[in-house]
């Protein structure tokens, strides 16, 4: 079960939790940050990501969750929590960025010790599903050393668009990249 937003305009005041059958996608708290630094702080989870800094420096955490619960943002930030099925409350991270004209970028990280365990292909699909930017287009990218990352987005129906670059943070370079888009409904 999910709780919409009230209208598309109102999408970056009001972010609900999304329920699924192994995890919960939650708003961010101050209590995810030791967690979130924990996780986020190791160089396989940056390495992954755009913006992720390595080594992680102290207050980032703190920071990022003060932008991702702000009333004016473009980008709705949820923790994965797996407590529902007795993992852990913080798994990791799955995010839309409000782009233009019905249409947002996911991006998604999962802390090392689940990897591999189904935890990101079941937030992409519950995100996916609960759509609540009721956007008509998805995009994502994924870095091409990570196949894994790209087979779970065509597993959740997003076609292969092309290749780019993004740069880095943590790598300190632009690093190649498959795109990705959804369309929705």
């Amino acid at each position: 079960m999910s709780i919409p937003f009230a209208t598309p305009e109102a999408s970056y005041r009001l972010q609900p939790t999304l329920y699924a059958e192994r995890l919960t996608l939650r708003p961010l708290t101050a209590d995810d940050a030791p967690l979130l630094a924990a996780c986020a702080g190791d160089a396989r989870v940056a390495r992954g990501t755009r913006s992720i800094p390595h080594p992680f420096p102290v207050g980032t955490a703190e920071a990022f969750i003060a932008d991702a619960c702000a009333e004016q943002r473009d980008e709705d930030v949820w923790a994965i929590d797996g407590s529902v099925s007795g993992s852990a409350s913080f798994l990791g991270v799955i995010s839309l960025k409000l782009l233009d004209r019905g249409q947002s970028q996911i991006g998604y990280w999962v802390a090392p010790d689940f990897w591999h365990g189904g935890i990101a292909s079941a937030a992409v699909r519950a995100l996916l599903e609960a759509n609540p930017h009721r956007n008509a287009t998805v995009f994502a990218e994924v870095f091409q050393d990570n196949p894994h990352s790209a087979q779970i987005l065509t597993n959740a129906g997003f076609e292969y668009i092309g290749d780019a670059e993004a740069f880095s943070v943590a790598r300190d370079q632009a690093v190649p990249t498959w795109t990705y888009l959804r369309k929705m409904g």
